[in-house]
């Protein structure tokens, strides 16, 4: 399984975790691959720095990442308050009203949640400022290039920078902007995705960069039978995030989301929509009746990033506080057909590396 990813990221296994688990990327990079964290849910730097600092002292001596968001388009910034004064009364109204209609119930006294402002740029700018502070060996941009002076500061470090694209015109772009690892994620992807299948895009992807970029394939992966044909297409890893939502690790940090995994474990590879009533971009959400709800005749249209994700940011929390699988609010791929158990990281792990060579061996003896 090794390629040369694996000697640039300083790596056993190609297999990169995207994940907003410090727990569980930490446990992918003790197991030999690379755990990213995602950052987007720190509103605080500081929040970040202690987190980071956990990685550093629990990740033994293993490298790990980071992921951003800085979409291209920059969103528009202000104060958690100043853009809750954005969202239409009309949309407030609606999310209140369904989520009376769906059951939720209130939050209770002094636990009033928001949306998370790591969706702007000078949020996201600060996440990188923390995170290069640290000994990440990657930051991952979710929505696209960096801008040029981020892509600078991680290079000063040593720092490898990593972009996701759902076509090849946007990983030439990436490579040109000086991106080192384009993320070439497919449509069944989980999250921000694009409209292009894996199977179809990873290879265009690949003969768009040639050599002047690693290409890692992300979007659908959840066996080592699907990395084998990954590399078989071109890539030199692996991205997986959806996949380590059902670990034990995951209810460590999200002590609540032991709904979301039952949710997860019970759903088939059908039940995912791609939506934007997350953040505000196109983003493929578990299906549920709070995803129905946004596609009735007379609900809103999505608000753009970042007033979406703020004008549903309590109803994330009560939704996760309620205890009802049926209207749980989770970005999850079309792999979370698989997603069968709640199990440790070290397990998968062991599974996906074993299933890799078995699945390249049973090539081998069919010469």
């Amino acid at each position: 399984m090794r390629t040369p990813l694996c000697d640039d990221l300083g790596i056993e296994y190609p297999i990169i975790a995207f994940t907003p688990s410090e727990h569980v990327a930490a446990a992918v990079s003790r197991a030999g691959g690379l755990g990213v964290l995602g950052c987007v849910r720190f509103n605080d730097p500081d929040e970040l720095d202690a987190v980071l600092d956990w990685m550093d002292a629990n990740t033994g001596g293993r490298p790990y990442g980071v992921d951003i968001v800085m979409p291209n388009k920059v969103p528009t910034e202000g104060s958690a308050g100043d853009l809750t004064e954005l969202i239409p009364e009309e949309h407030r109204a609606f999310v209140e009203r369904t989520l009376r209609e769906l059951g939720v119930p209130e939050l209770p006294e002094g636990e009033a949640g928001a949306g998370v402002l790591g969706w702007l740029h000078s949020v996201a700018r600060s996440h990188v400022e923390v995170a290069l502070k640290h000994r990440i060996v990657l930051i991952a941009n979710a929505l696209g290039s960096p801008p040029d002076d981020v892509i600078v500061a991680a290079h000063d470090k040593g720092v490898q920078v990593a972009a996701l694209a759902g076509r090849a015109t946007h990983a030439r772009a990436h490579v040109d902007s000086g991106v080192d690892i384009v993320i070439a994620q497919g449509y069944e992807a989980g999250g921000h995705t694009g409209e292009i299948a894996s199977m179809v895009l990873l290879p265009e992807i690949v003969d768009a960069v040639g050599d002047e970029a690693t290409v890692v394939a992300a979007g659908g992966i959840g066996s080592g039978r699907q990395i084998a044909a990954a590399l078989a297409l071109g890539a030199d890893g692996v991205w997986m995030g959806s996949y380590w939502l059902t670990t034990t690790e995951y209810l460590e940090t999200h002590t609540k989301s032991q709904t979301m995994q039952d949710a997860l474990v019970a759903a088939t590879s059908a039940d995912t929509v791609r939506t934007r009533i997350f953040s505000g971009k196109p983003a493929r959400l578990l299906k549920t009746r709070w995803t129905q709800a946004w596609e009735q005749a007379g609900a809103p249209s999505a608000l753009p990033m970042p007033l979406q994700n703020l004008l549903v940011g309590e109803a994330h929390k009560r939704i996760s506080a309620s205890g009802d699988p049926s209207v749980v609010a989770m970005p999850v791929g079309q792999i979370v057909g698989r997603m069968n158990a709640v199990r440790p990281v070290a397990e998968i792990m062991a599974e996906l590396v074993g299933e890799f060579d078995d699945s390249v061996e049973r090539l081998n003896l069919a010469r």
